[in-house]
């Protein structure tokens, strides 16, 4: 007969979870809250004068040519940047679970690059690709191509992609090689046995295999894409050049803290926040449909 265990205390999980919903109302709950109220309000730039407009802010947003501009801008940076982020991290940990000799030593050296803030990563990057003193800007010259991000809007947005999906691809790859040490060696070894070659044992048992952490970084990079390659942008570009990199995360900054249109940019906030909400869904309800559990 198996004995139910009771937990006599029940103030206890409160005060375990206590410290985290604390946090998450302060960072999180409070300052949606806020941004959903000043979203519907129109202030001059010293807050002297508050006037409520309904959904007149958002109706601006939707009619500017600038903003769906941004809207595409930013679809098309986070597929480059999910992309970019996910395909060599997992060449990379198959790689390094393969690895035999200085095995730690390749997993330390790809881990690295997760522990840089977004903002120096993409200092790093400027200096590497700066069209006066770049290393990589100068290799380009010698070879005939005319490099500058700070006049090319091409080349800016190229620049924020590549400094962005390097930050990103440390995480992924720690995820995938847990994903990759935890398929059973017996499953390999008995595709081995029936004559798989590498590439059918790792899109007919690896991949399928991986299918729940891919899935988790495929959410996890579209986020990260949408909001937290801020400090990519704001410290390589500054949405520059023309607006070529500036993306809505940015231009919810932009406009809310050096155009001081705090009505706008609380709205844009409200609509990032539901596109974001809303790819998640979408992906939960069709993507998951295909993960192997």
């Amino acid at each position: 007969m198996d004995r139910k265990v009771v937990f006599n205390n029940t103030r206890l999980p409160y005060l375990l979870l206590a410290p985290q919903l604390a946090i998450t109302m302060v960072f999180f709950f409070w300052p949606a809250g806020q941004a959903m109220f000043m979203s519907v309000l129109q202030q001059d730039p010293f807050g002297a004068r508050v006037v409520f407009v309904g959904l007149e802010n958002f109706k601006a947003i939707l009619a500017d040519p600038d903003y769906l501009a941004a809207m595409w801008r930013t679809a098309y940076f986070s597929i480059a940047v999910t992309v970019l982020a996910m395909v060599p991290a997992l060449l990379l940990a198959v790689m390094a679970d393969r690895a035999v000799r200085w095995a730690t030593a390749y997993k330390t050296t790809l881990v690295i690059p997760y522990a840089i803030a977004p903002a120096v990563a993409g200092v790093l990057w400027l200096f590497m690709f700066n069209p006066a003193v770049g290393v990589i800007s100068w290799a380009m010259r010698t070879a005939g191509f005319e490099w500058n991000p700070t006049l090319d809007g091409t080349h800016a947005m190229t620049l924020v992609i590549l400094a962005s999906a390097w930050k990103q691809i440390a995480y992924n790859f720690l995820f995938f090689l847990a994903g990759l040490q935890s398929i059973p060696r017996s499953l390999l070894e008995a595709a081995s046995i029936d004559g798989a070659s590498e590439s059918r044992k790792f899109w007919s048992v690896v991949f399928p295999l991986l299918s729940p952490t891919t899935f988790f970084l495929l959410v996890v990079n579209i986020v990260y894409a949408f909001f937290d390659t801020f400090g990519v942008i704001h410290a390589v570009t500054g949405g520059g050049p023309a607006k070529a990199t500036e993306i809505l995360v940015y231009k919810v900054y932009y406009d809310g803290v050096i155009a001081l249109d705090l009505g706008s940019s609380s709205a844009q906030s409200v609509i990032l926040m539901a596109i974001v909400i809303g790819l998640t869904i979408v992906q939960f309800r069709f993507i998951e449909r295909r993960v192997h559990y």
